[in-house]
C-alpha cells in the first residue's frame, strides 16, 4: 500500500538581526547597489514596476545595514531587472502612444 507523502515542510522564515555595532570598512565595501535613481525612472515611466522595484531598493538597503550580503546582491539583482523592464515598458507605451496620434 502506498502512503502519499505528506507536505512539504516549509523553511522557517529568515529572522535578520541588527548589528549593534558599526560596520567595519571591510563590510563597508561589500554594500550591493541598490540602483535607487533607475527605480525612481522606473517609477516615473512604469508605476507598477517601479513600486516593485523601489521595495526590492528598501529590502537592498536594510540587508546592507545588517551585513546579510547574500540577500543584498540577490535583492538588489532583482530590482534592476525590474527597473529595466519597467523602463523599457514605459518607453514601448510612449512610443506605441507618439506613433498612433
Amino acid at each position: 500500500m502506498d502512503v502519499a507523502p505528506g507536505p512539504a515542510e516549509r523553511p522557517a522564515p529568515k529572522i535578520r538581526k541588527p548589528l549593534n555595532r558599526p560596520q567595519t570598512t571591510e563590510e563597508l565595501g561589500f554594500y550591493a547597489q541598490n540602483h535607487f535613481i533607475m527605480t525612481i525612472c522606473a517609477v516615473i515611466l512604469f508605476p507598477p514596476f517601479g513600486l516593485i522595484g523601489l521595495y526590492f531598493s528598501r529590502k537592498t538597503n536594510e540587508a546592507n545595514k545588517d551585513s546579510d550580503w547574500e540577500d543584498a546582491y540577490l535583492n538588489s539583482s532583482r530590482t534592476i531587472w525590474i527597473d529595466v523592464f519597467g523602463i523599457l515598458a514605459g518607453l514601448a507605451i510612449i512610443y506605441t502612444y507618439v506613433l498612433l496620434i
